[in-house]
């Protein structure tokens, strides 16, 4: 009894041992992530991949023209000569390219002076940022599915229906509804003979929803997007967008509490109408683009 007393723990180590061995030995690898800017050489849609000269990975690579794998949707918009920035993802099966952002001189100037006046306007406005029925929608610069920046001022002209969602959004009831409800407006309002109007869907989670994601996003749900905008950028810009829209934005750990509201800005840049939630009326935004 002593002898097998004294045997039964060095068993059990023998035996926690041999599973952790096993464990070990079928472990994923944990995938590495770093920062990657560059200039896209290639876009080879047959091997859904993007051949770019990068710059160097401090301890990591040096700077080389090399192939990354990369969506569907970031595949979609890529150009040769586009600046990139990005995360460089190596996996087991190879390395891809996540959170590609364009990175132009250009872009990065008309985001962060849009950015710049809209958190002056923001401030100015204090209490009273709030925008009511009847006052211009505020200026912005954000980024479309495409990559291209957009200004708020290139839809003047043009009835738009704004509204707010973000492609991770996991209840039915929200982001997916008021998506839905954006596509059956998009057709009714056609069928009715409604001309001259535009769609906006702004994220509410810019840091997940690049260009290439928003991509992706509407392409699964088959959305048309000749005049439907699907617009990201810096969370500023975003957060005083929400501010001076009204929508309530709470970020908890990987969990987003919000609201939402679709508004409708006229032909001369006005906020005209107002419906708070996903439910609102089809056939009553329908109404209201016939108008005019």
């Amino acid at each position: 009894m002593i002898a097998l007393a004294g045997l039964a723990p060095g068993c059990g180590k023998q035996e926690t041992a041999a599973k952790e061995a096993v464990a070990a030995a079928h472990a994923v690898p944990a995938e590495k992530r770093y920062p990657i800017t560059g200039e896209i050489v290639k876009v080879d849609a047959g091997r859904s991949t993007l051949l770019v000269a990068h710059s160097e990975i401090k301890g990591y690579m040096p700077a080389m023209t090399m192939e990354f794998k990369v969506t569907k949707g970031d595949l979609a918009i890529a150009q040769p000569g586009r600046h990139i920035r990005a995360e460089l993802v190596d996996r087991p099966e190879g390395f891809y390219l996540e959170k590609i952002w364009p990175d132009d001189a250009a872009t990065q100037r008309a985001l962060a002076a849009a950015t710049q006046a809209l958190a002056q306007d923001t401030a100015m406005r204090g209490k009273e940022a709030y925008r009511e029925i009847g006052e211009q929608l505020p200026e912005f610069t954000l980024l479309d599915q495409e990559g291209r920046a957009v200004a708020g001022s290139r839809f003047r002209g043009r009835q738009i229906v704004l509204n707010f969602i973000f492609t991770r959004c996991p209840i039915a009831t929200m982001c997916p509804a008021a998506t839905e409800r954006m596509a059956a407006l998009q057709k009714a309002a056609r069928e009715a003979g409604a001309k001259d109007f535009e769609l906006i869907s702004l994220s509410l989670d810019p840091e997940y929803d690049t260009p290439g994601v928003l991509q992706d996003y509407a392409q699964l749900r088959g959305l048309d997007t000749s005049n439907w905008s699907f617009l990201t950028g810096p969370d500023a810009a975003v957060r005083h967008l929400l501010a001076q829209l009204g929508v309530i934005r709470e970020f908890e750990g990987a969990t987003i509490k919000h609201t939402l509201a679709t508004v409708l800005i006229n032909e001369e840049g006005k906020i005209t109408h107002r419906a708070d939630g996903s439910m609102w009326l089809v056939d009553d935004f329908v109404r209201r683009l016939k108008k005019n």
